[in-house]
């Protein structure tokens, strides 16, 4: 949905008839709520089966509603891109305190970021997946479905402390420039565009070519999957390998002080 003509409540001034302000409420919330569908089934694709999109969507309906009741126009941050942060956020926030993630899961994404940072020093260069498995032992069709297992988690520990979700440059950056007036906030996002950009443009082809449709044309991985002729499974396990590979490049590049966690 565009974000262009969703009313927003900037022109609501005090003492306005209450009867008006509660339409335009509701108006607000009306026209935002496709946008919380399009949140929620993006970040659920990426989940177990386990986990209810109607949950998701609940949730982030929740979370436009404090948006719109708490969004201040004097902040200069435009209703939509105030709302979309906080839908995420929201939706974020209640999968982090579920424990749907095996442990042995999660250990094992620890093994692959471990796997990748070592070869990439060893050899100076992106390691290719054969040598990712033949590194954790590992039979290639296994670590395959390491990755897959690996997918979900993904959604919540590329390291970033936005309540984002759909790991993409744009919002990552967004976090970084809370106050675009800051210099240092300015430089900050600069610098760490440049450092995506250059870790991105190492990785092979059809890893930057998913994350290019995924996240900067937002389509999902069924359409990316008959885009690039590949199996919509393998498509997950790529993207999943792919911000694998960013993680280890920006822990090591961007520190924990100037915004990034890395933790899993």
């Amino acid at each position: 949905m565009s974000k262009a003509g969703i009313p927003a409540l900037a022109d609501s001034e005090a003492g306005q008839d209450p009867v008006n302000a509660a339409e335009m409420r509701e108006q607000a919330i009306l026209a935002h709520l496709p946008r919380v569908k399009v949140i929620a089934r993006r970040i659920h694709e990426r989940l177990p089966a386990c986990v209810s999109l109607d949950d998701l969507i609940s949730t982030g309906v929740l979370g436009l509603i404090a948006a719109i009741d708490r969004y201040d126009p004097a902040q200069e941050v435009k209703l939509p891109t105030y709302a979309e942060f906080k839908i995420r956020g929201a939706i974020l926030d209640s999968l982090r305190g579920l424990d749907w993630a095996p442990r042995l899961h999660r250990r094992r994404l620890k093994l692959i970021e471990a796997a990748i940072k070592a070869l990439e020093q060893a050899h100076k260069r992106v390691p290719v997946e054969e040598e990712i498995a033949d590194h954790l032992r590992i039979p290639l069709d296994e670590y395959h479905r390491w990755l897959a297992d690996a997918g979900g988690l993904t959604v919540t520990t590329f390291g970033y402390s936005s309540p984002d979700g759909d790991d993409r440059g744009n919002n990552l950056l967004e976090d970084l420039a809370v106050d675009e007036n800051c210099p240092s906030h300015v430089v900050e996002k600069a610098e760490l565009q440049r450092l995506l950009a250059e870790s991105i443009e190492r990785m092979p082809s059809v890893e930057r070519t998913i994350l290019s449709l995924y996240y900067y044309e937002e389509m999902t991985l069924k359409d990316i999957a008959k885009v690039v002729d590949l199996r919509e499974s393998r498509i997950s396990q790529l993207k999943a390998q792919a911000i694998l590979r960013l993680r280890c490049v920006m822990q090591k590049r961007w520190p924990v002080d100037r915004g990034f966690e890395g933790k899993p």
